[in-house]
């Protein structure tokens, strides 16, 4: 060979080479991998939800080449050897937070908030982080959406901090790692998981790829350091965390901070939760100040009230372990089109067609020429069967424009025969409505070792079906 050919080959050597990218699909629900677009996904079946993005194959040859076996064994542990020591955790000082999660927040948990653009999560974090900071427990708050004048006007209007609060604005991992494994905080907040991304990963930050990455990398950061760490995610049009659906699946909770943003209320809901349970939600006030606690959120929902009012019924729903009063409201009126017109608010619109299919068909009331109108006030959502004979007696009150008693409120799952079934935690309602004034508590007679009688000053009338309760709802 050659003096100048030889030169040729070091300098092409020396030359960097070029990045070969791959195309790979992702699906958006489950996360699932494949090499060519997909009408419907074979991990969750899910149609339309494979989307595209380019992956530096080189990188993942390097990451796929670190992998090494190691020759130890693996031994199982008997399970009966194994000793458990709860943990102490950590109190966030905000009530209504710490039911939610459960009592606290554990050491080494990674805990997913996500909800609404505006809705106020960034708010409660920096609350959060602020009752922390006041016990001098070293908080980091890590933001890739604003700037730290933006996050010092918004944090001044919340209150003071101690020296223990630390601001960060950075959106690489890389450096966010080794600012948590230097400073080693108690509590980390990342807003928001979109707009973090790791350099490993070529593809754009908020996409499939980065955010299961991102994800996994402060999944081992919380579980090796024991930091706690809260991640926000940003929500779909569909009201589920923007990104795949394994990302609920790494992370220890996961809560939803729900409400109208032109209202004052926010519920913050627990929909995963290893360490608590997942039926408790947390009411909160937004106002000039921040995030206020509703302490007495039966009251708060019943505020405003209208008086002698057709198609008015409280109700009482359980939100985990708390009892919920709530007033249902219905609007009935016959229809001038051909096919009427049926809407909801706050409850299962299919639900509201099959309450008022067995009113019709049990009790004999003409609703098929008549617009109905379901609404549940405050702005909560409830799914919970046990508002059906409430939601029946409303619209009823409606249909024949007869009031209904103020201090009533009932109670019930309806059936398609008509009957009134049996619902759980009957003295816990019971014992809520006392509370707030109400004299008058209908009820399934199943819940109930009478048909009638009388606790504590308070009326309690037991019914089987729905003709009883119809009786029950202009007599008593």
């Amino acid at each position: 060979m050659s003096i100048k050919a030889a030169i040729a080959e070091q300098e092409r050597e020396r030359m960097p080479k070029a990045v070969k990218m791959t195309t790979v699909y992702f699906c958006q629900n489950c996360g699932y991998e494949s090499s060519k677009w997909l009408g419907q996904c074979p991990g969750c079946r899910e149609w339309n939800t494979m989307v595209e993005e380019n992956i530096n194959q080189a990188a993942v040859k390097n990451q796929g080449g670190r992998i090494q076996r190691t020759t130890q064994k693996a031994t199982p542990s008997i399970l009966a050897a194994i000793s458990i020591e709860e943990e102490p955790k950590v109190l966030t000082h905000i009530k209504e937070l710490d039911r939610v999660l459960g009592g606290g927040i554990v050491q080494g948990s990674l805990i997913l908030v996500g909800g609404d653009p505006g809705i106020g999560k960034s708010t409660l974090l920096l609350q959060m982080c602020r009752e922390l900071s006041l016990e001098d427990r070293k908080v980091l708050y890590i933001s890739g959406e604003e700037s730290l004048v933006q996050i010092k006007m918004r944090a001044d209007r919340i209150g003071s901090f101690r020296q223990s609060m630390l601001l960060l604005c950075e959106t690489n991992l890389d450096t966010i790692s080794e600012v948590i494994r230097e400073k080693k905080p108690e509590v980390v907040v990342i807003d928001s998981i979109q707009t973090m991304y790791n350099e490993a990963v070529s593809a754009a930050p908020g996409s499939v790829s980065q955010v299961r990455e991102s994800t996994a990398i402060l999944l081992q950061l919380a579980k090796g350091l024991g930091i706690s760490i809260f991640i926000v995610g940003h929500v779909t049009k569909e009201g589920t965390v923007a990104g795949p659906r394994v990302l609920e699946h790494m992370v220890d909770t996961v809560l939803y901070f729900e409400g109208d943003r032109h209202a004052s209320y926010r519920i913050l809901r627990g929909v995963k939760n290893r360490f608590g349970s997942t039926n408790e939600i947390g009411v909160f006030e937004m106002r000039e100040e921040g995030l206020v606690e509703v302490a007495n959120p039966s009251e708060y929902m019943l505020n405003g009230r209208p008086e002698n009012a057709s198609g008015s019924v409280v109700s009482c729903a359980m939100e985990g372990t708390r009892p919920l009063l709530m007033e249902i409201q219905a609007l009935v009126c016959h229809s001038n089109f051909g096919i009427p017109r049926r809407q909801t608010t706050g409850t299962d619109f299919n639900r509201v067609n099959l309450l008022m299919a067995v009113l019709e068909k049990r009790c004999g009331i003409q609703l098929a020429d008549c617009d109905a109108y379901v609404n549940i006030t405050g702005g909560i959502k409830v799914q919970e069967p046990a508002i059906d004979l409430a939601i029946v007696m409303a619209v009823l009150s409606s249909f024949r424009n007869r009031p209904v008693n103020p201090k009533l409120i009932a109670f019930g799952e309806v059936g398609l025969s008509g009957e009134v079934r049996s619902v759980s935690m009957a003295t816990q309602r019971v014992a809520e409505a006392k509370k707030l004034g109400f004299e008058v508590c209908v009820m399934p007679a199943s819940c109930i070792p009478v048909k009638e009688k009388e606790v504590d000053g308070m009326k309690i009338i037991g019914v089987r079906n729905l003709q009883e309760a119809v009786d029950a709802l202009f007599y008593s």
